[in-house]
């Protein structure tokens, strides 16, 4: 047995040993390359996911901002800006004709605390019309706040057989647009 074991060679072992050990090595250097290209990967998918998610809420905000446009355009012609004060002073005036009745504004004015825009107007017609104004500018659209008014009668009336005439009025209104912004 002491012959077979002289006869044994140590370089084939040592070899072996050191082949093994190279193994191992290789082995654990792969084993760390892949954990790092998983976690590589998996840092990848969160950021990829997140960000779909963001593109995805935003989709969803353009959906809602789509469907509420109309709502918001209706909702903006309820107040009336400073540098565009023009379309609710020609609501005024179209409001006149269709009852009957002529407006002229006399003033237009913005107090000191921004509270508000002021407008004086002078109406005249017959009192159904006048108060016909009152009503359509009462049912309109913006907050208005009525200051004062001074209704007179202007002429009297003449009654007939046949034809009657109405008198003449003569209202004026100052009316605070409570829906303005600056």
């Amino acid at each position: 047995m002491q012959n077979n074991f002289q006869k044994f060679q140590k370089t084939p072992l040592f070899l072996s040993v050191i082949f093994l050990v190279f193994s191992c090595f290789v082995f654990l250097f792969f084993y760390e390359e892949i954990q790092n290209n998983s976690k590589t990967s998996e840092l990848a998918q969160i950021t990829w996911q997140s960000e779909a998610n963001k593109r995805n809420e935003t989709q969803s905000l353009n959906r809602s901002l789509q469907m509420t446009k109309q709502e918001r355009t209706l909702l903006e012609t309820h107040f009336i800006r400073s540098s565009d004060v023009v379309p609710f002073l020609d609501m005024i005036e179209k409001l006149a004709p269709e009852v009957g009745a002529r407006v002229e504004i006399s003033l237009v004015d913005i107090p000191k605390d921004n509270s508000g825009l002021i407008v004086e107007m002078k109406v005249t017609g017959i009192f159904e019309a006048l108060y016909k104004f009152l009503t359509l500018l009462e049912n309109s659209p913006y907050e208005l706040d009525f200051i004062s008014m001074d209704i007179q009668k202007l002429g009297g009336e003449i009654v007939s057989d046949k034809i009657r005439l109405f008198s003449q009025w003569s209202a004026i209104f100052r009316i605070k647009l409570l829906s303005f912004i600056q």
